[in-house]
């Protein structure tokens, strides 16, 4: 495999397809939340921190649409449908739990970069010049 820019990430790359499916943090987020086994949509729910219902089962279809995701459905009073990884699924949990692990060790060196830049561009002269009020524009400069 190449790392030339235009060989190994054309536009039917197999590359680009596992990043496409994978990119969203809810669906990271659902698949390590499924890599201990099946759960109910409430289960997710409440394991994902902060996805609405709405979200998780829209990500929860997508996963199913790329064959990541089964949905078992039982005949039972009342209904019960849990989720769960399918052996392609599974296929995911060594590279989730590298991400997981790479976040764990950098995460905070992440956002101290972040929060590095972020005063280097709020600070017109760098992180440690004095700040420096900019007048408020006119946005209706004919007015008197």
């Amino acid at each position: 495999m190449s790392l030339r820019p235009g060989i190994t990430f054309l536009a039917d790359c197999p590359a680009l397809l596992a990043m496409e499916i994978i990119a969203s943090k809810w669906s990271m987020v659902t698949l390590f939340a499924l890599t201990d086994g099946p759960l109910r949509h409430g289960e997710l729910v409440e394991l994902s921190g902060g996805i609405s219902r709405k979200v998780l089962t829209q990500t929860l279809r997508r996963l199913q649409a790329n064959g990541l995701v089964e949905r078992h459905a039982y005949a039972e009073a009342p209904p019960r449908v849990e989720y769960g990884l399918t052996d392609l699924g599974r296929t995911l949990e060594e590279p989730i739990r590298m991400l997981t692990a790479w976040a764990r060790e950098n995460g905070e060196a992440v956002v101290t970069f972040r929060e590095a830049a972020e005063a280097t561009q709020n600070h017109p002269g760098g992180p440690g010049a004095p700040r420096v009020k900019t007048p408020p524009v006119d946005e209706n400069p004919t007015r008197l």
